[in-house]
């Protein structure tokens, strides 16, 4: 039935609306935001209480690649590029070899299960053989749990570089059922290796151009985020044309802008994930509204015999033969395991089939669509709870809620930023050296600009105490963040969580081994009188260090509680029962 505009507006505004105001519930109860819109979707379709009729996968399928370059875009710029020190490799390795193991597996259960060719399993295979950008980039961030580097950024780059990987084997595997061509893997090779460098090479060399843009050309405050989904949009579609994999390179254009210095960063941040939830809500509720409930029923079980080999035995074997090269504790391995979230990504790319009009492409869509729902229920609402079973939470470092860029220099210690910080504590002093500081053409020293309690500024003194909820305004260099945030921040003697999990001292990185020994009765064997702390863990846990790591040293526990780069700063010391 056709509809006018304004029925067509309205109708998409009471959807938008219910699945934004339903989200608030899911947070309550542990359920993926993005399960909501899906849902919403669904029940506004053709079987649920809507009862819309849209059966249009080309639509859905532009509006799905439309969202999902906004969406990589958005969490390039979220992610950061000191992760890439620890998880650039283990991620690569998940984003290609990773895709690949678990769309033979997959494939070759679904071709025995449904009794169809192996290249339609295998088929099902690609398609659902890629996490989802943003499924993992939405529950790591709202879950409220915080993971250690290694662990957040191999899931966060995986699920950004993967895709380039699916789609060619998608494609690839869809031509070659319209064809009779014979399969030719140096073809195959040659083509992936095209995506890749084409699409990686133009998306880093995009993203530094429109940075420079961005820092050279004036624009009205709300036009920063507009010209950066613009160029992006333009980046993906122009790289996809040329043979490259857009993909990759709006993610690597959201990467490079999201860690180059401009004024405008907050602003832009605020804004760009604004539009990333839009496209997210948008797609989810468009393929929602693409899928027939009932007919998830036909082959329901064989569904999700499906999902729970992808979920517990190819995902899995994937995951632990990708990363045995690295080190990965095996609780780690784990979580990477569980967290192998399907969403969106593999409900467009079951549409490629659909669109090439193949048999058995129905088959494929529904069995896709409900490996997904399962996903995003079974492994999406335990996130949080997973990690702390596994006990790879870290707790969260102190941090400013609010900053702008006022001097952008590639070096850190000339740039300048406005930061406000939240006190978390009653009693706190804030240190002489800041409160006497005096301005000058050049800040040496973090300086206050004001302090805000109850929403008045004060006059502060040296014998101002800070009080929990106060908002403190400081001029700082970026390199001196960290510090300046831990003053304000509560202390770890009060609180649970980082007692217990750093340990009740601490000590630097450059400690002597041999005194701690001496301190805490550890024998000396083997310990040389120029050994330091930072040594210790460095010899037992290898050369790719975070925040988080531990080791057992005699009776006491060292746990690193802050780095700067790959070097060990300050590390935690917890005496442990024998």
């Amino acid at each position: 039935m056709a509809i006018d505009a304004n029925s067509f507006i309205f109708l998409a505004g009471i959807l938008l609306l219910v699945s934004i105001l339903a989200s608030s519930f899911t947070v309550r109860v542990g359920l993926p935001l993005l399960l909501v819109f899906l849902g919403i979707g669904m029940l506004a379709g053709e079987d649920g209480v809507g009862r819309l009729d849209f059966d249009n996968p080309n639509l859905a399928f532009f509006v799905g690649n439309l969202a999902l370059a906004i969406i990589l875009l958005d969490g390039g710029m979220q992610t950061k590029t000191s992760t890439f020190r620890v998880a650039l490799w283990p991620s690569l390795s998940l984003a290609t070899l990773g895709v690949v193991l678990t769309t033979a597996s997959v494939g070759t259960f679904a071709a025995w299960l449904l009794d169809v060719k192996l290249i339609y399993g295998l088929l099902l295979g690609a398609i659902v053989g890629s996490t989802d950008a943003a499924a993992v980039f939405s529950l790591l961030r709202n879950s409220g749990v915080k993971l250690n580097e290694r662990v957040g950024g191999t899931l966060e780059i995986e699920s950004g570089a993967n895709d380039p990987m699916a789609i060619l084997l998608v494609v690839m595997l869809t031509g070659l059922l319209q064809s009779s061509e014979p399969l030719s893997v140096l073809a195959f090779l040659g083509q992936m290796g095209q995506q890749f460098a084409i699409g990686g090479a133009l998306g880093v060399l995009g993203g530094k151009l429109l940075l420079m843009v961005l820092r050279r050309i004036p624009l009205v405050e709300g036009l920063h985020a507009l010209l950066i989904i613009a160029f992006g949009l333009a980046m993906f579609s122009g790289i996809n044309m040329i043979g490259g994999s857009g993909f990759l390179a709006v993610y690597l254009v959201g990467l490079t802008v999201g860690n180059g210095r401009i004024k405008q960063q907050e602003a832009i941040s605020q804004v760009m994930d604004g539009l990333a939830w839009l496209a997210q809500a948008g797609m989810f509720l468009l393929l929602g509204l693409l899928v027939t409930p009932s007919s998830l029923l036909t082959h329901g079980w064989q569904a999700v015999a499906i999902a729970a080999f992808l979920i517990f035995v190819a995902r899995p074997i994937a995951v632990i033969l990708c990363l045995l090269p690295f080190d990965f504790r095996w609780p780690e391995r784990v979580y990477i395991s569980w967290v192998g979230l399907r969403g969106a990504v593999p409900i467009v790319l079951a549409l490629y089939p659909v669109i090439a009009g193949l048999s058995n492409s129905e088959l494929l869509f529904e069995i896709t669509f409900t490996v997904v729902l399962i996903s995003l229920l079974l492994q999406g609402s335990t996130v949080p709870q997973v990690a702390r079973w596994l006990k790879i939470e870290v707790p969260p470092a102190p941090a400013p809620i609010t900053s702008f860029s006022l001097i952008n220099d590639a070096d850190a210690n000339r740039s300048l930023e406005l930061y406000e910080f939240l006190v978390q504590a009653d009693g706190v002093r804030i240190p002489s050296t800041i409160l006497h500081n005096v301005p000058s053409e050049t800040v040496s020293t973090p300086q206050l600009v004001s302090l805000i309690r109850n929403q008045q500024p004060m006059v502060v003194d040296a014998q101002t105490e800070l009080k929990s909820g106060d908002r403190i305004w400081m001029l700082l260099h970026p390199g001196d963040v960290n510090d300046v945030a831990q003053i304000f921040s509560q202390k770890a003697s009060s609180s649970f969580l980082l007692q217990n999990f750093f340990g009740e001292f601490a000590i630097r990185g450059d400690a002597s081994l041999i005194d701690l020994a001496k301190v805490y009765g550890v024998p000396l064997d083997g310990i040389d009188e120029s050994d330091t702390a930072a040594e210790l863990l460095q010899r037992q846990l290898g050369k790719h260090l975070v925040v988080g790591d531990r080791v057992r040293f005699g009776n006491i526990r060292l746990t690193i509680r802050q780095m700067n780069g790959g070097e060990i700063e300050v590390i935690g010391l917890k005496l442990q029962n024998n």
